[in-house]
């Protein structure tokens, strides 16, 4: 697998408005930092092209699938969120990546999905609370994944 022309996560172009959080030789972590409404919403992006999982040999599905279950770990260790959603969409860009989102309750578009219709408005001293911890929830999973790997 190689980078493929006009793929914007092939170049990592398309990590505009993330936050690098950990990668290694096959993959790399970041967190969306474009979407206001979901602070704890991270990516898990396959280094080289491919659009779907299969295109993995089995080896790099399971590492791809063990650093998503670690990021989830994290988020769910350090958050208590009521939902975990894990999506793996490539629609719009058709370069296998996860998606690793925290929801709540409280969320803007709970129970929808985050491309959903808004559901209200979020409560601020909640969303700040999400806010003030994210350098720390990077940290963390960064070390998890260092130590796993």
């Amino acid at each position: 697998m190689t980078a493929a022309a006009h793929c914007p996560l092939c170049d990592e172009a398309g990590d505009t408005g993330t936050l690098p959080v950990w990668r290694d030789d096959h993959l790399r972590v970041v967190r969306v930092t474009d979407n206001a409404d979901h602070p704890a919403f991270y990516r898990v992006i396959w280094h080289a092209h491919a659009a779907e999982f299969t295109d993995l040999v089995p080896a790099h599905r399971s590492h791809l699938m063990h650093t998503v279950a670690a990021v989830e770990t994290v988020l769910r260790e350090a958050l208590r969120p009521d939902k975990i959603n894990l999506a793996s969409l490539g629609n719009m860009v058709p370069h296998l990546h996860w998606h690793v989102i925290a929801r709540f309750v409280w969320d803007s578009h709970f129970p929808q999905p985050i491309w959903g219709a808004v559901q209200r408005q979020v409560p601020a001293l909640l969303f700040q609370r999400i806010l003030a911890g994210l350098p720390a929830l990077d940290e963390r999973i960064a070390q998890g994944l260092a130590a796993a790997n």
